[in-house]
């Protein structure tokens, strides 16, 4: 068997492209549910707290530039090179992992559900496994 008609057949197989297109659609839903926490709870979070926007909370671990006339802001001292301990933008992100991890899960769960109400089709036996069953059958009286 040749190296690409070897691949071939384990790039066909089903468990490979099923997890190509599990990251595909993963990758897609991460960005969607980025985009909910940054854009719809983070806000409402802040309005809650009174105005807190956890993105621009860190710790400026060196000294800033001299010439450095901008504002204190995350973006703004990353760009001018000043190392940051950014643990707002950390608190982001792990709320942005559970609620994906919480979203995941419920996927799952229902999944499983739907398997089990499925019910397995019955078993149909060959017509020579139930002739021989018949044989056997009459052998015994």
């Amino acid at each position: 068997m040749s190296f690409t008609s070897e691949f071939k057949e384990f790039a066909m197989k089903g468990n490979v492209v099923d997890l190509a297109v599990g990251v595909i659609i993963g990758a897609a839903f991460g960005k969607i549910v980025d985009s909910i926490v940054k854009d719809l709870i983070m806000p409402v979070v802040g309005k809650i707290f009174g105005g807190l926007d956890f993105s621009n909370y860190f710790v400026a671990l060196g000294n800033l530039p001299a010439d450095y006339k901008g504002p204190m802001t995350y973006e703004a001292l990353s760009k001018a090179g000043v190392p940051l301990f950014a643990y707002g933008n950390f608190i982001t992100v792990a709320i942005n992992f559970l609620i994906l991890a919480f979203i995941i899960f419920m996927m799952v769960k229902q999944i499983n559900r739907m398997k089990s109400q499925a019910k397995p089709a019955p078993v149909v036996a060959a017509e020579d496994v139930l002739l021989l069953r018949e044989i056997r059958d009459s052998l015994k009286k």
